[in-house]
């Protein structure tokens, strides 16, 4: 008879010990640039509603850059194209080792996450799509609600001062790279109007000799793979798919089996150096330059009556929550998956929420679906009001349950012995011996090769 995997774990459940210390080391930096990017786009709403405006707007729109290589961009433009593709980059890495090596590795806990991921995209694009076409207008910007800003939420989390334990942020950040791949789909398959076919051959030409340097070759040393990303990212920009679409596939092609001389899986430690860039910088300064609408009774009005902007921003408020928590509610009755003891449904419903929080890849995907600046300061507006919405409310919600949560992430940090390792996965171990004691060496030879329940190498 088949044996029981013992090991299945609970939805929401508590992490295994790898896997908790890579999400911790990810989110660490992630919160950091949750904070700073929080101060950006205060920054960028102060600066663009006082008399400074004009200087706002004279460097937000200052060209420079190689003009016979047609990269004669404004500022605004370098960080939308140029710095968010490295965290697309970032992203595209993480999900290569969620996808290899992560939660989305096995089905049984993959399917879950993956369902509120999709259902959450899906979901407010359609209410996008109802809300617009009802009230007269277009379907133009349904995709902008799709996204969750993985930073502005931990970034408000920090803020609040929540302590939400390691599964539920886990499950917040594979929402928001799934959701970044969705949405860098998009903009490849519906935001590129003209395709330059010698430009986007050689981009691909360029991501092939990125992957035989970096997986077959096992070649070393940024001074190879920077001077390459330039060129794969400057013919993917002249071939007219967006720019950022040559990070995501970057992201992915990088090799997660661990490197024997190194010790260390090259996705997740290339990740690691370059996510202070994505968190800290990269999109801090595209919200700098793409947050700074004017925030006045004409332009609220114009959110709440026009039928775009109120779409977007119901879609981030609405759509978001009803597609997240509606998915996993649905994966849960309809599949084995089970709820942590514990955790509850409520908690389910404040991250729904939270996720509404759509504030970079929205931005951007709203500045390529609206060229018309005036469209565009509409519906820049209808992203900060949709995601402003979400956070206060998820605000509320999380600090009703926080004194839960404080007890989970003590019990779960909680190092009494200072050896490193929280006591919480030493009892595990210890009780995991006692009910299974090792059993004794087989004499057969077919055992040796771990069998089908063994460890496997074979990472990818």
């Amino acid at each position: 008879m088949p044996r029981r995997n013992s090991s299945t774990r609970a939805f929401l459940g508590r992490l295994p010990l790898p896997e908790r210390t890579f999400v911790a080391d990810a989110l660490r930096t992630e919160t950091v640039g949750g904070i700073v990017l929080l101060a950006a786009a205060a920054v960028a709403l102060v600066w663009a509603n006082t008399p400074l405006r004009k200087s706002y707007e004279g460097i937000r729109d200052f060209h420079f850059g190689i003009e016979a290589l047609g990269l004669d961009l404004s500022v605004a433009h370098w960080t939308a194209d140029g710095l968010l593709a490295i965290f697309f980059f970032v992203a595209g890495a993480e999900l290569k080792r969620e996808l290899v090596v992560g939660e989305l590795r096995d089905p049984k806990t993959a399917t879950v996450p993956v369902v509120a991921a999709f259902s959450g995209m899906a979901v407010p694009a359609l209410v996008y799509g109802i809300v617009a076409t009802s009230m007269g207008g277009t379907w133009n910007g349904w995709a902008v609600p799709m996204a969750t800003d993985i930073a502005f939420a931990l970034g408000l989390l920090a803020v609040i001062d929540t302590h939400l334990s390691s599964a539920l942020r886990a499950f917040l950040l594979t929402l928001a790279v799934v959701d970044d791949l969705g949405a860098v789909t998009v903009i490849a398959l519906f935001y590129t109007s003209t395709i330059h076919l010698p430009a986007l051959i050689g981009a691909v030409l360029g991501l092939g000799l990125f992957f035989c340097l970096h997986n077959q070759r096992r070649v070393h040393g940024w001074y190879w793979y920077i001077p390459l990303a330039l060129v794969i990212w400057g013919l993917t920009y002249a071939s007219g798919v967006h720019a950022t679409v040559a990070g995501v596939a970057m992201g992915l092609l990088l090799r997660v089996a661990k490197d024997e001389e190194a010790g260390h899986r090259p996705a997740e430690q290339i990740a690691h150096l370059a996510r202070p860039v994505s968190a800290g910088v990269a999109v801090p300064l595209f919200a700098l330059f793409a947050a700074g609408v004017s925030v006045s009774g004409d332009t609220l009005g114009a959110v709440v009556t026009s039928p775009e902007p109120l779409g977007v921003a119901l879609g981030l408020a609405a759509g978001k929550v009803l597609g997240i928590f509606g998915g996993t509610y649905l994966a849960i009755r309809f599949t084995r998956a089970r709820l942590s003891p514990d955790l509850a449904l409520p908690d389910v419903f404040a991250l729904a929420v939270l996720a509404g929080i759509g504030f970079t890849v929205s931005l951007l995907i709203g500045e390529l679906a609206y060229p018309n600046p005036a469209d565009q300061e509409h519906i820049k507006a209808a992203v900060l009001l949709g995601s402003l919405t979400a956070a206060l409310v998820a605000c509320v919600l999380l600090r009703l349950r926080n004194n839960q949560y404080r007890r989970l992430y003590e019990a779960e940090t909680a190092d009494m012995d200072a050896d490193g390792i929280p006591d919480i996965y030493q009892a595990d171990n210890t009780m995991e011996q006692q009910r299974n004691p090792a059993p004794n060496p087989p004499n057969d030879q077919s055992h040796r090769s771990g069998g089908p329940d063994g460890p496997s190498d074979a990472d990818g």
